[in-house]
């Protein structure tokens, strides 16, 4: 099933105890002594403190290259190609399926994601989601009365918002997530037809990523955008920012996955890095950076990011999913947006 409520996805027995992670992979890993990481996380906010307490626990070395999740996906199929890995282990939220027909990853079985409901883990044991994403609406409060929030999709269809609404284009956070949301919530043909009118009310674009895009609107430099994390809209309130995540439902969430790869040089470091990633302990790591953890006993620093405590609807888009679509939801972007 491509959607579910998460509240139905949470519904999953969690151990009474975290699962023991294997002493002799310990010993494996350790004898090893480092990985690498490919991944998309922002360094300071992210892949630097997981760095950190991984080797505070485990005595093992995270190298780490930060990039955008499409060259994380190619530089891992180039690298099999050639017959050389760099990378270990990746996340990416993109083309994971692209990388399991390359065979540029493998298999791995984890107690950690174990833990995890069924739609935040490959049954075929490729990968595990390691943070959420939660798209939506977002408003300059100084800028926007309250009166005035978006509450349902034909809201965003009035005339007031001609010409005032921002998005980022072909980006899972950005027009690509909003669309497929839509086509997928809606039904094709309806969907379709309220794209259209979408299209009517002269939509702005650029492409930044969400953070530049967010610090535009919290300068007044936009009203709004139509699709934007929650989590960095969270962080930037606890800043005293002036700026609303509006929980219009259904809403979407997306996962960035965690794997590893078939050539990667440290394969026990890499999956003792994977188990620590997605643990309690690591997961708190995701937890304190303002993230969303995809572990249900681990909450985001705000509860009501999620649905079950913000009061709204989500649609749980798989990889599988994405990798269908993506390409029919740029086109369509292409048709009515460009």
């Amino acid at each position: 099933m491509w959607r579910a409520l998460l509240a139905a996805l949470l519904i999953v027995p969690l151990t009474a105890q975290a699962a023991e992670v294997s002493p002799a992979l310990i010993a494996a890993a350790k004898k090893e002594g480092r990985a690498v990481l490919y991944t998309p996380l922002i360094v300071d906010q992210g892949v630097r403190p997981l760095a950190a307490a991984f080797k505070a626990k485990y005595g093992i070395t995270l190298d780490y290259a930060r990039m955008d999740s499409d060259q994380v996906v190619l530089k891992i199929i180039n690298e099999y190609r050639a017959g050389r890995g760099e990378a270990d282990v990746f996340t990416t939220s993109l083309g994971i399926e692209a990388l399991i027909a390359a065979k540029a990853i493998r298999k791995f079985q984890s107690v950690s994601a174990a833990d995890l409901p069924p739609a935040y883990r490959d049954p075929n044991g490729f990968w595990a989601a390691v943070r959420l994403y939660v798209l939506g609406p977002t408003v300059n409060t100084d800028l926007v009365k309250p009166s005035d929030y978006p509450k349902t999709y034909d809201d965003l269809l009035a005339p007031k918002w001609t010409g005032k609404m921002v998005w980022r284009r072909n980006n899972l956070t950005g027009a690509t997530g909003f669309i497929g949301n839509v086509l997928l919530a809606m039904g094709e043909e309806k969907g379709m037809d309220y794209l259209r009118k979408l299209a009517r009310q002269r939509m702005i674009v650029i492409n930044v990523s969400d953070r530049a895009m967010l610090d535009q609107v919290i300068a007044g430099e936009y009203a709004m955008t139509i699709a934007m994390t929650n989590h960095n809209v969270g962080i930037s309130r606890r800043q005293g920012a002036p700026v609303l995540w509006l929980p219009v439902s259904p809403t979407v969430i997306f996962t960035e996955q965690i794997g590893l790869t078939t050539l990667g040089p440290h394969p026990n470091a890499a999956l003792l890095f994977l188990e620590y990633a997605l643990s309690r302990e690591g997961q708190a790591v995701y937890q304190k950076a303002g993230y969303i953890p995809s572990r249900p006993d681990v909450p985001p620093f705000d509860p009501k990011l999620l649905p079950a405590a913000g009061g709204f609807t989500a649609n749980v888009i798989t990889p599988d999913v994405v990798a269908k679509n993506r390409k029919h939801w740029e086109e369509v972007y292409t048709q009515l947006f460009r």
